[in-house]
Parts: C-alpha cells; sequence; structure tokens
C-alpha cells in the first residue's frame, strides 16, 4: 500500500462544514479506544496519542514541545500525523502535525457552537489572542455569517495583532457577549460565572491539564454542562476536576457528549446558559485526519 504525504495545499480543499459532518459521522461509528503516553525531561514534553475507531481506521499523532526552542528562534512544537488503514493496519498516510491539530481543534468547537449557541448570535468574545483564537474567527464565521468578533488578551499588543476590536475590560466584554471562546493558557479563572448572561454559550478551549481552569465555579454550576468526549475530560481536566471536587457540580451534570443523541446534546431554550469543554481526544485527530485524506484524495473529482 502506498504512504501518502498529504500537503499543506489540502487545506484548500477543507471546508468547516465538511470537518462538522465528518465529525458527526464518525461519532456514530463503535466508540473510539483511545490512549496518550507522556514523557518529560525537564519542561520537554514527548507526546503520543492514538486512536482506533472500527469502521475508520487508526492514528498515532506524535509531538515534541521543547519551549526553549522559543529562543533558538526555531518551533516549540513539532510532530507528525501517522494514519493507518483500518482493516490491513498498513500505514496509508502521513499528516503535518500542526494542520491537523489546527483543524481538529477549531472543528471541535465548532461542532458545539452549531448546536448550543442560540442561532442569531452575532456578538463573539475571543479570550485570547493567540493562534486558537485567530483559526476560530474562520471557523465560527462559517457557521453564524453575521458574526463580528471582539477580543480580549492579558496583554494588549497580542490582541491588536489580531486586527479586531479589543476590550478594554473583560467583565464588560462578557457580559456583552453571545458566545465566548476561551482559548488561554490560563491555571487559574479568568471568566467568572456572576458576569454571564442568559443565553449564552461558553467555549472552554484552553485548558487541557488538572491545572488548568479558565472558568470558576459559579459558571460551571449556572450552566448547562456538555463535552466532547467524557472520557477525555471529566477526570483529566481541571475545568471539571475542581468543580466536582468542590461540590460545585456533580459528574451527573455532565449532560452529553458527542457520542451521545444529538437532541441531548442541545439548547433547550434562548435563556439557558450552556459550557462546551473542548478536550480534544485523538479520536477527533483521526476523524479529522481522515477528513482531510479524503479532501485531498478527491481534490480532482
Amino acid at each position: 500500500m502506498t504512504v501518502e504525504m498529504i500537503p499543506l495545499e489540502a487545506e484548500a480543499h477543507l471546508t468547516w462544514a465538511g470537518l462538522t459532518a465528518a465529525l458527526e459521522a464518525g461519532h456514530r461509528l463503535p466508540r473510539a479506544e483511545i490512549a496518550d503516553l507522556l514523557l518529560y525531561r525537564g519542561v520537554d514534553t514527548l507526546l503520543d496519542r492514538g486512536a482506533w475507531i472500527d469502521g475508520l481506521g487508526a492514528l498515532v499523532k506524535i509531538g515534541t514541545i521543547v519551549p526553549g526552542n522559543a529562543a533558538r528562534g526555531k518551533p516549540t512544537i513539532n510532530g507528525i500525523v501517522n494514519l493507518f488503514d483500518d482493516v490491513t493496519g498498513e500505514l496509508t498516510a502521513l499528516l503535518d502535525f500542526h494542520m491537523v491539530t489546527k483543524w481538529k481543534t477549531a472543528g471541535d468547537s465548532l461542532l458545539s457552537a452549531t448546536r448550543l449557541a442560540r442561532k442569531g448570535s452575532r456578538n463573539f468574545l475571543l479570550v485570547g489572542a493567540g493562534t486558537v483564537a485567530r483559526n476560530m474567527v474562520s471557523a465560527y464565521s462559517s457557521a453564524f455569517p453575521e458574526a463580528r468578533f471582539t477580543i480580549w488578551s492579558r496583554t494588549r499588543a497580542t490582541a491588536e495583532a489580531m486586527g479586531l476590536p479589543v476590550a478594554d475590560d473583560l467583565e464588560t466584554a462578557v457580559k456583552s457577549a453571545d458566545v465566548i471562546c476561551c482559548a488561554t493558557m490560563a491555571t487559574s479563572p479568568v471568566i467568572k460565572g456572576d458576569w454571564l448572561q442568559p443565553g449564552q454559550h461558553l467555549d472552554l478551549i484552553g485548558a487541557y491539564t488538572p491545572a488548568m481552569r479558565e472558568v470558576d465555579d459559579r459558571a460551571m454550576s449556572r450552566a448547562r454542562i456538555f463535552v466532547d468526549a467524557r472520557a477525555t475530560t471529566v477526570h483529566h481536566i481541571g475545568e471539571l476536576i475542581d468543580p466536582i471536587a468542590s461540590g460545585a457540580i456533580t459528574e451527573a451534570d455532565v449532560i452529553a457528549d458527542f457520542y451521545d443523541d444529538p437532541g441531548l446534546y442541545a439548547r433547550r431554550s434562548d435563556d439557558e446558559i450552556t459550557v462546551a469543554k473542548n478536550g480534544g481526544g485523538a479520536h477527533l485527530d483521526l476523524m479529522t485526519a481522515t477528513y482531510i485524506a479524503k479532501a485531498w484524495a478527491n481534490r480532482s473529482r
């Protein structure tokens, strides 16, 4: 079997609608087998994530995170995505680590927003001004054509570099938003539940370890809570670990994940507050990488 190198040019053949449809289809297949391996050398990390979905295929995503590379003028994250045939187990494609991560991460939160945000949502607040926030502008705009964006960051110069209106006061910006997208590296909450207004939707992307959080207990207790996958969030990320430990919420307050009936993963009224925690498991990388590989293969049809 030929191993194909999927180039970055494949992005020209991708759409956010196509990806969200692929994610929905992937969750109708048998539940994924997933596992992570993390190795450490001081501040450096080797990340190895694997997933296998019967009927779709298998994936191993390998990356190194070396913070010291910033001072060397080199990327801090390097890696590769390996895609394997579901039947034979043969390696079929190699994909760029950053391309798969970009589309997986944004597509995950976009799928939640299309189900949970109010249909007429227009005011989108981006909390954090990194690469993920930039990608979310494109993703949200694909499903919410009247979307307009405001950005807030602890470092104003970073926010201004996005070329979007910059919020001076986070509390004021939160209160006026329809959708709040958090994509920070915060280890303590930056969003307070007392700021939230009826009908808002929060996409929580940034926290990915037990030591990280973006919203406080009050926010979690006021909202209806959804996750992309219980297996990669509830006992793995501070956003859920901490409020469960404090008694602000219980594990039963997580209403649904993407494997549940879509009718459960839905807004019930225009007044409720919804929270979606993006955990980004390897099964989502597999669904995304398969979508990219198929889009590239079908590019001339």
